[in-house]
């Protein structure tokens, strides 16, 4: 069971979300969105979605360069491997405990304000749920990793991490002792990957930079026409009138 979870699975989830997104986006490109609660209410929204997506971001960002770089990158710069831990600690702490208290907001709008809660659909909810579970469990791990600071665990979970990425077999050996709330992160988040493609988190592959420059506002139009307008582009009805060419016959 390890070995297909820590080894199979993780391409089984990679796999999933690549192409399920592309078919999504080639079949309903009009879901591709996030649906914002925002405009049905605003009060607590942009605390809570700054600070949740400013930290998912950082962590994000962490966890790709920290696992992906090969370790001896780290040693020609001089960087031992625990100070690299103790950065990890400290601003991946730092950007846990903001993205839960955002998500936390977050969370607590969906569940308890009755309009937001009418039109959020399951998927809504229980993304945003499963996420604020990663990031409890994330930041959980800080305590295990406080204990031993030479940084040894966090080699091998970059020896995993890249064991996967470059195919070897034995990548899942890497994290055979690994404590198992690591262990239990690394297959939550695995699934997250998997159902990425069928929640609203699709929209984090659409430029989320300009999220924060969006504006407050949606124009909205109307399918209704107008008096004297015959098309939804706007262009006038042809009169009704005779021409002075059909009054003269």
């Amino acid at each position: 069971m390890h070995h297909f979870i820590y080894g199979i699975y993780p391409y089984i989830a990679i796999s999933v979300m690549i192409i399920a997104s592309i078919a999504r986006y080639e079949r309903d490109p009009f879901t591709w969105k996030s649906k914002s609660s925002q405009l049905l209410r605003k009060r607590q929204f942009i605390i809570g979605s700054v600070l949740f997506h400013l930290g998912v971001l950082v962590i994000f960002a962490g966890h790709f360069v920290g696992l992906l770089t090969p370790i001896w990158v780290f040693d020609a710069l001089g960087i031992s491997h625990g100070a690299k831990q103790v950065l990890a600690v400290v601003a991946g702490g730092a950007a846990g405990l903001m993205a839960l208290v955002g998500g936390g907001i977050l969370l607590n709008r969906r569940l308890n304000d009755p309009r937001i809660r009418a039109h959020s659909s399951f998927a809504d909810t229980a993304i945003l749920a499963l996420l604020l579970a990663q990031l409890v469990l994330g930041v959980g791990t800080i305590y295990v990793s406080l204990q031993h600071l030479d940084g040894h665990e966090m080699t091998t979970f970059m020896a995993w991490a890249q064991g996967i990425l470059t195919f070897r077999a034995d990548a899942a050996d890497q994290i055979a002792n690994a404590s198992w709330i690591f262990k239990t992160h690394i297959f939550l988040g695995l699934t997250i990957f998997l159902l990425f493609p069928f929640t609203r988190l699709v929209h984090i592959i659409s430029a989320p930079v300009r999220y924060l420059w969006r504006p407050g506002y949606q124009i909205v139009r109307s399918r209704r026409r107008r008096p004297g307008r015959c098309s939804r582009w706007g262009s006038r009805c042809p009169s009704s009138r005779p021409t002075r060419s059909a009054r003269g016959r």
